[in-house]
């Protein structure tokens, strides 16, 4: 009798839960760190990829460590009221541990800190839920791809994608050409999915990586002081990426050095 076409064997990948133990661990971790360095800096990110924390993690490794993970897991370890906080005065800062955001321990000069990350952003591609930065229109002729310099058109093999993602093109000489100019996204406007593609495809980068700096902490006075320099201040959607990817750097990543779930 034939085997059915139905009757397929289907793999499913078994991931454990973190213990009690595990997360025990990971709080006492970060309240180590809260003992050892004197500031602890509350930092936002906005729009969140991995290599660029890590490039962040890499840049202060042996001067600061970085937390990026599961908020709650942090509040907790610096404790969110007066009679649960690990050190005086860190209780403001944990009850602000919401969304998107990490802990920087380190005894660098806050004015150094804040200096650094006013300096630090890296121009990436945008994601369907982000907002276009600015118009971009693509003129008639062969569609061009700005990754290598100078550009090039793209090869005949990649058309069927194009006009998949929403482009008219036709072959003109084996290259994917526009008969008309195509506005592809319009600044302000909420990208979906076929434009995004789009704009990396053709190399255009939307948005910046950058790390915001909320609040700071103290160890040697146990006050909390919010960090009002605008060039560290994200006043933007700081997050609007749909997907969810890259929301947490796991572990396992980078020498247990991020709090996960």
């Amino acid at each position: 009798m034939p085997r059915s076409k139905r009757q397929k064997l289907v793999s499913l990948t078994k991931v454990s839960k973190k213990t009690k133990e595990h997360k025990g661990a990971q709080i006492a971790e970060l309240q180590e760190n809260a003992e050892k360095w004197r500031y602890c800096w509350l930092f936002e990110v906005g729009n969140m990829r991995n290599a660029h924390l890590k490039t962040v993690r890499k840049l202060w490794r042996g001067s600061a460590r970085l937390y990026f993970g599961r908020g709650a897991l942090m509040a907790k370890a610096l404790g969110t009221t007066p009679e649960e906080e690990h050190r005086p005065g860190l209780a403001p800062l944990a009850r602000q541990i919401k969304g998107q955001v990490g802990l920087l321990f380190t005894d660098t000069e806050p004015q150094e800190v804040i200096e650094w990350f006013k300096d630090f952003h890296q121009p990436d591609f945008a994601r369907s839920g982000n907002r276009a930065s600015r118009t971009v229109i693509l003129p008639a002729g062969p569609v061009m791809q700005h990754h290598s310099d100078p550009p090039e058109p793209f090869p005949h093999n990649e058309e069927p994608q194009l006009r998949k993602l929403g482009l008219t093109t036709v072959m003109r000489k084996g290259v994917p050409t526009l008969e008309n100019p195509h506005k592809l996204c319009e600044q302000g406007k909420v990208l979906t999915a076929e434009q995004a593609q789009l704009l990396k495809l053709i190399g255009e980068k939307m948005v910046e990586f950058r790390v915001g700096l909320r609040v700071r902490w103290d160890s040697t006075t146990g006050e909390v002081e919010e960090v009002t320099d605008p060039g560290v201040k994200l006043d933007v959607d700081v997050d609007a990426d749909a997907d969810g990817e890259d929301a947490e750097l796991g572990a396992e990543d980078d020498e247990n050095e991020a709090i996960s779930e």
